[in-house]
Order: C-alpha cells, then structure tokens, then sequence
C-alpha cells in the first residue's frame, strides 16, 4: 500500500516576496519549497564545507534567515515564517 502523502505538507502555500526570490512563484507546497531551496544551496555550493550540515547563507538567504548561518533544523523554522 502506497504511503499517504501528509495534506499539510501537499497544501500550496503562500510564500513570502524574500522566499520567492529564491525558489520561484509561489503557491507552492512547504515538501517543494524545501526541495528547491536544497536546489538553491547546491547550486550556489551554500553549505559549510567543515560541517555540511550548516548553510552559509547568501545574501537571499539572509533576508529569509535573518543571519549568515543556520543548521538544516534552523533552516525548516526559519522558512516555515515565510509562508502562509
């Protein structure tokens, strides 16, 4: 039996002006948003080559992050401020 995607997660969401700027338009559902922002830290090699765990933010980061570093765990609650 195929899993049940949770609807909170699959629900498009409103995102915030800083937040589109880095993933795209949005409504979008918070599993996507995530999924481009991973894109977005690879792209621009954003993660801390001495512990990969922590995102070295962008200037686009920052205005979404407020600082120039977050763990993965910050990252989730920093960005779930940006949508409605």
């Amino acid at each position: 039996m195929a899993r049940q995607l949770n609807p909170a997660l699959s629900k498009p969401l409103t995102l915030s002006p800083e937040l589109e700027a880095v993933v795209g338009a949005g409504p979008m559902p918070r599993s996507e948003v995530v999924k481009k922002l991973w894109e977005y830290i690879k792209q621009h090699n954003l993660q801390n080559p001495q512990n990969k765990r922590n995102i070295l933010a962008d200037d686009k980061l920052k205005a979404i992050f407020g600082k120039g570093e977050v763990t993965m765990f910050e990252m989730t609650k920093l960005v779930s401020g940006h949508m409605k």
